[in-house]
């Protein structure tokens, strides 16, 4: 078990992993992209703009030094959002000790160069090339995990024994960790669950009903293990808590910005205005456009991605995306 972590980025997630560990008594640090922003949650003991509502524990300590951040840590977390993680990194790489682990928590593929989170952080830190790299992912929204309420996710590294070292840093009574080893699947399944929770919250928001949403989350599953499969992962990762468990969560809470963000649009909002009502950075649009070339270079057909892009990128109507979608050609499951 690691006993000196440092987590990169002070958004939700990031902050509700801090409080974790703390409450473990693993000496914890937090850094942030503005300083300014970090030393208003540290006076605070409080993120009222990711995390609100919850008392930070004082032992939670808030680092904006680039150097200072990395000094001494056992474990490095990384709590940035996908798109913004190249900036970040890229920023802190000098920095970067050696023969400390990374473990990413973000959720999605980066635009251009369709990378998941961990490949990003090879490219970017490719002259340390002793950092070992694992992702912990899972249904886990962060309000419930600030609560304490039971929850559960996969660590998962190619390297067993460092996924069993981060099982059992994360693990509490109320937050059981499991390993697995397939961190292509865990990866592309983390990324993929958001696209199909944007099309869920459009769903609730257009009162197309239960049915609708059931099919959709099956269909949804379907896609997201045929690219899977096909980019090399496991199949039984996608029935799994990364898969379907993930995508189950985030396509019925409320707390979800991706289907929050999802319902608006089908209630009506345009996309800037829909975005523009979270704080959080809803993922699944940027990995919207990663994942329609994706399948397209993989030759995978996903057509609920595909109309979600069309419906965010192509101004197609939800309606008639919807209406598109039932009309396809008849076949067997």
């Amino acid at each position: 078990m690691f006993k000196n972590v440092s987590i990169i980025g002070d958004g939700g997630m990031g902050t509700v992993l801090g409080m974790l560990l703390c409450d473990k008594g693993i000496a914890t640090r937090i850094w942030g992209y503005s300083a300014g922003q970090l030393e208003q949650i540290a006076q605070n003991r409080e993120n009222i703009k990711f995390l609100p509502g919850y008392k930070l524990p004082e032992e939670l300590v808030f680092e904006s030094d680039d150097k200072r951040i990395m000094a001494g840590a056992e474990l490095i977390v990384s709590a940035v959002p996908c798109q913004f993680m190249r900036s970040v990194w890229t920023r802190l790489k000098d920095y970067v000790p050696r023969n400390v682990p990374i473990i990413s928590v973000a959720k999605g593929i980066e635009n251009d160069t369709l990378l998941r989170p961990t490949q990003i952080l090879a490219d970017v830190l490719m002259d340390n090339q002793t950092t070992r790299y694992a992702v912990l992912s899972g249904p886990t929204i962060a309000d419930e995990l600030a609560r304490k309420l039971p929850a559960t996710a996969c660590s998962a590294a190619s390297d067993e024994k460092l996924a069993t070292e981060a099982q059992k840093t994360f693990s509490v009574p109320w937050f059981r960790v499991y390993t697995n080893t397939d961190i292509v699947g865990v990866e592309l399944a983390g990324a993929m669950k958001n696209i199909i929770a944007i099309a869920a919250g459009i769903i609730d928001g257009t009162g197309a009903g239960d049915n609708a949403k059931a099919a959709l989350l099956t269909r949804g599953l379907a896609e997201i293990s045929r690219l899977g499969i096909a980019m090399g992962a496991r199949p039984k990762t996608f029935s799994g808590l990364t898969g379907l468990g993930d995508l189950v969560t985030t396509c019925i809470s409320p707390k979800g910005r991706n289907r929050s963000f999802g319902e608006r649009i089908g209630g009506g909002q345009t996309q800037e205005k829909a975005q523009g009502a979270s704080e959080s950075v809803v993922e699944g649009i940027a990995t919207c456009k990663s994942v329609v070339a994706l399948a397209e270079q993989y030759n995978v057909e996903m057509p609920i991605t595909q109309s979600v892009y069309q419906v965010l990128f192509e101004n197609k109507p939800v309606q008639r995306a919807i209406k598109d979608l039932m009309k396809r050609r008849l076949k067997a499951e």
